[in-house]
């Protein structure tokens, strides 16, 4: 059996030597003088010889060393192989390092910048590193616990930011669910977090709801100078009013320029939903097919690839024109159109509700389908089309009374 002072002793030759301890244990002397311990033991089944590394010494000491091979002798007692054993458990060690919720996290970002031409570091990826990252980005994801989660929302929370802890919350769901996807979670904690912060206050978006706001804003956004395609959407924003996410990523066979007609699908409610094009959409459109009529998308990404424009593509161009943010933002002119379809150009409520694909019901309660009030609608987006036009260019507004009986 070796000693301690056996081994320190022990001086490199040119070949590897061993110092046999006891039980298949040696310490292996190296040509460059390191001394390494291994077992050498029969693999359960097969019977054949392998060997079991422990470390070096003195990291490894003579104790530990033996107490390592105990540990395999109870193994392999059991019929476990320990070198196999030993291999697992190196790569559940390395499958956790990367399953880490801040690993997962950096791969779903990665796959959103992949999909999408919003870049997530700007802002999901920020509010992370911010928040998320110092307290549970190490943390192997499957051991992350809700309690854990909202110590780290607490403090967003706790400075008064409870936006930004709920989009932390809503953000952290879907990194979890897509670790389920992947096989490296079974469940989502967040969803455990529900009615745990405190919400914020509902906004409204900033809308432009007084006639006289909106000359110079849509003076300034038809004498847009920079790209046609931006333009477009910017010209197309207030005339169509859908939701900014319909918008930008329209595509062309979901348009009919002949029957004046865009159907496609109301991100909301799922619902198929129709917008009548006015002459003057049909224009601007029918113009912008000319450049991007070859592609999927009306508004095609600026980066290129089967992607729409970016959200912040038409808000950036808003800005560069310094247009005052407390009265436009692309969602706002949805209120814009809301009000002032019913209190200036004298269109019904219920007309006005169906076309911004909101949820209305008929009389009997019943949903309307998306043709109802169709010839209605049409007449309304031509009228809004022409108020705009009338706006813009201090023309005559056409009497309003002739728009009440639409």
């Amino acid at each position: 059996m070796l000693t301690l002072s056996t081994i320190k002793a022990a001086k490199a030759q040119p070949k590897p030597y061993r110092l046999p301890d006891f039980g298949g244990l040696f310490l292996q002397v190296q040509p460059s003088g390191g001394k390494v311990w291994r077992l050498r033991y029969l693999r359960p089944g097969t019977r054949k010889e392998n060997m079991l590394s422990f470390g070096s010494f003195p990291t490894v000491s003579l104790q530990d060393a033996r107490e390592a091979r105990e540990d395999a002798r109870r193994l392999l007692s059991r019929g476990i192989d320990p070198g196999m054993r030993k291999k697992t458990e190196k790569l559940v060690t390395a499958q956790k390092a990367a399953s880490t919720f801040g690993a997962i996290a950096d791969e779903y970002f990665d796959k959103r910048a992949r999909e999408t031409d919003e870049d997530p570091s700007k802002r999901e990826r920020s509010r992370y590193d911010n928040h998320l990252k110092p307290i549970i980005g190490n943390v192997p994801i499957a051991d992350v616990t809700a309690p854990m989660l909202l110590s780290a929302l607490r403090k967003p929370e706790a400075a008064g930011k409870l936006e930004t802890a709920r989009r932390l919350r809503a953000m952290s769901g879907r990194i979890f669910r897509y670790a389920i996807a992947t096989g490296r979670a079974t469940r989502d904690p967040s969803a455990d977090l529900v009615g745990a912060l405190t919400m914020p206050t509902p906004t409204n978006f900033a809308a432009a709801t007084d006639p006289k706001d909106l000359p110079d804003l849509l003076r300034a956004l038809w004498s847009y100078a920079g790209g046609p395609i931006v333009s477009a959407a910017l010209q197309l924003t207030p005339l169509l009013f859908v939701r900014h996410g319909e918008l930008r990523s329209a595509r062309w066979a979901d348009i009919d320029l002949d029957a004046a007609e865009w159907r496609f699908s109301a991100s909301k409610t799922k619902t198929p939903h129709i917008v009548p094009l006015a002459t003057q959409a049909i224009e601007i459109l029918t113009e912008l097919h000319k450049l991007t009529g070859r592609g999927a998308y009306v508004f095609p990404s600026a980066r290129g690839g089967d992607r729409h424009m970016s959200q912040v593509a038409t808000l950036s161009a808003m800005r560069r024109m310094e247009l005052p943010a407390d009265l436009v933002t692309n969602h706002g002119w949805r209120a814009t159109a809301r009000t002032l379809l019913d209190e200036v150009l004298g269109f019904r409520p219920d007309v006005v509700e169906h076309q911004l694909a909101h949820a209305v019901k008929d009389p009997l309660g019943r949903a309307y389908n998306r043709t109802s009030h169709l010839p209605e609608r049409k007449v309304m987006m031509q009228a809004w089309a022409d108020y705009l036009d009338s706006l813009r260019t201090g023309s005559n507004v056409v009497a309003i009374e002739s728009r009440r009986s639409a």
